[in-house]
């Protein structure tokens, strides 16, 4: 997983693949800021964790989404790609 610092909180997902590794964003106290999905190409998966580290909210994000928030305070965002894989039978 990647921790995203600096100019990177501000990009997240945007103009990656899905095969990218999941990404962590870190915020010094509690915030309720939104996201967006601009730029993004694919499903992903939003998990927000609050100040105790406990999950306290989970969605399935699409691109192009303009507001995705939680519910409650946070510290924490993991946001996962969704990679959909088809087992075909040889």
């Amino acid at each position: 997983m990647r921790q995203l610092k600096g100019i990177e909180k501000y990009l997240g997902l945007m103009f990656r693949t899905r095969n990218t590794e999941p990404v962590e964003f870190l915020f010094d106290k509690e915030t309720q800021v939104p996201f967006h999905s601009l730029f993004v190409f694919f499903d992903f998966m939003c998990y927000w964790y609050d100040s105790k580290g406990e999950l306290i909210q989970s969605r399935l994000c699409k691109p192009f989404e303009l507001n995705i928030r939680c519910n409650t305070p946070f510290m924490r965002i993991i946001e996962v790609p969704r990679i959909l894989k088809r087992f075909e039978d040889e």
